[in-house]
């Protein structure tokens, strides 16, 4: 059976934050291209389908987050089992920051950065019964760094993968409506020391070509998509393309909307485009604020202050679009009133509905390749690399963080398996949390059931 043949290739996601994975669509399209016939394989949706591993020679597993990857691990396991002499290979931000073990633990390949042409060249020389090594593939024995050439990109293929009805949703106005995901550029600027994108991308960033991402948001459309996502890591990276790309959607899709991504001091920098990205269409924005401590803030050299999150939030706000925060809440320099201060700022600013509980019990990773590893404020806290959950270990210095960190986590969880309302969880946290501090509990803000609630995807938002 070669390459070639229907199915002999099948790329794997394991899970991409409850979306219809473009890590599958984009090097499908870059397979077909090649004169391939990929099958694909969405676990976070679909059974595992021994069938389809089974007559598979190359599996392609993308990880391109933390928890995608200790999925992965366990889904390389299986596929090995299944099919001892397919080739297996990682690629994805997760698959270079962890290429040594990946490679001990089932897998043949690792590729990283910009990676859709070169697994085209292997999955090339694999058919070729070329042995060698392939430029920008690490093999055991042959280290390759992360790939970051610009890409001749592709159409993404969509057709392999489930409709768009398997994933999350837009709830809006007691409504849902289906959610299509594009990425407009890849990388970042900036190099904040908890992500995960500066070890790979060093601080760059590369666009994909409009014409390329408006045809497949216009595909989208056409599948039902009456959102659309913008999975950049910063969509205000690059102001100009992606201005481009959301005054053409509006142009011809007036009635869709989307959301972005976007570092606080981009809000700062570019307030005025604002008010124009209402009228385009965004109903809400993700922005990455992680603590409001000035010494948190600091250590992770995020870029911001406390007062510019105050300052973006308005911006952001007085432009009619809804600011949806992101935390670290639990790190090695946060305190027990830090944690509580971001819970207060949460309620007086009536955000309890624009953060997923499962925020406030989010606890800093430090992976292998961290720009962390380099600091030494990081050192008196760090323990030994957990290998199998691909992270080090730390500690907190006052015990009670690390075990309101576990509390928290198992509140809400169990809130999440109960469909509790997110608003009675916020109260629950802020008890716990009170309880920790000792301090009596306030006031607190009265939600009605049937509030309306600020747009938001069906999924929560974590990696």
């Amino acid at each position: 059976m070669g390459l070639r043949e229907r199915g002999a290739t099948l790329l794997i996601s394991c899970y991409e934050l409850g979306h219809q994975p473009l890590a599958l669509a984009s090097p499908l399209g870059f397979l077909e291209r090649a004169g391939y016939f990929p099958d694909a394989l969405d676990i976070s949706v679909e059974e595992f389908d021994a069938g389809k591993v089974g007559s598979a020679r190359f599996v392609g597993i993308s990880v391109p987050m933390h928890t995608a990857l200790r999925l992965g691990v366990r889904v390389a396991e299986r596929v090995r089992q299944i099919n001892p002499g397919c080739h297996i290979c990682f690629y994805g931000l997760y698959a270079s920051l962890n290429a040594g073990y990946l490679l001990a633990n089932s897998g043949d390949s690792v590729i990283g950065g910009e990676f859709e042409s070169t697994l085209v060249a292997l999955v090339e020389a694999l058919e070729a019964g070329r042995s060698g090594p392939v430029e920008g593939v690490h093999l055991r024995g042959h280290p390759a760094g992360p790939v970051l050439e610009r890409l001749p990109f592709a159409l993404p293929s969509r057709s392999a993968l489930p409709g768009l009805k398997k994933y999350a949703h837009l709830e809006r106005d007691g409504a849902r409506g289906l959610v299509g995901y594009v990425e407009a550029s890849r990388g970042c600027l900036h190099t904040c020391l908890h992500c995960p994108i500066p070890p790979v991308y060093g601080g760059r960033f590369f666009v994909a070509p409009k014409q390329i991402v408006l045809e497949d948001i216009g595909r989208l459309v056409r599948d039902g998509a009456t959102h659309i996502t913008f999975g950049d890591p910063d969509f205000l990276n690059g102001p100009g393309h992606s201005l481009a790309i959301v005054r053409s959607l509006h142009a011809e899709f007036p009635t869709v909307t989307f959301d972005f991504t976007a570092k606080v001091e981009h809000v700062l920098e570019r307030q005025d485009l604002f008010p124009e990205l209402r009228r385009l269409g965004c109903v809400f924005m993700i922005s990455a604020v992680e603590s409001l401590s000035e010494s948190v803030l600091a250590h992770l050299e995020k870029g911001h202050t406390r007062g510019d999150v105050y300052a973006a939030l308005r911006i952001v706000r007085d432009a009619g679009i809804a600011f949806r925060p992101t935390w670290v809440a639990f790190t090695p320099w946060t305190t027990l009133e830090d944690y509580v201060e971001m819970l207060e700022f949460v309620e007086q600013e009536g955000m309890i509905d624009h953060v997923d509980p499962v925020q406030f019990t989010l606890r800093l990773l430090v992976p292998p390749g961290s720009a962390l590893l380099a600091r030494e404020a990081i050192r008196p806290h760090l323990g030994p690399l957990d290998q199998a959950a691909f992270s080090y270990r730390w500690t907190h210095p006052d015990p009670r963080m690390d075990r309101l960190q576990e509390e928290a986590s198992r509140l809400v969880g169990a809130a999440a398996t109960a469909e509790e309302d997110p608003g009675v969880t916020f109260f629950r946290l802020r008890d716990l949390a009170d309880a920790t501090l000792e301090v009596p509990a306030p006031a607190r803000t009265v939600l009605a059931p049937d509030r309306s609630r600020p747009p938001r995807l069906t999924e929560a938002w974590f990696c």
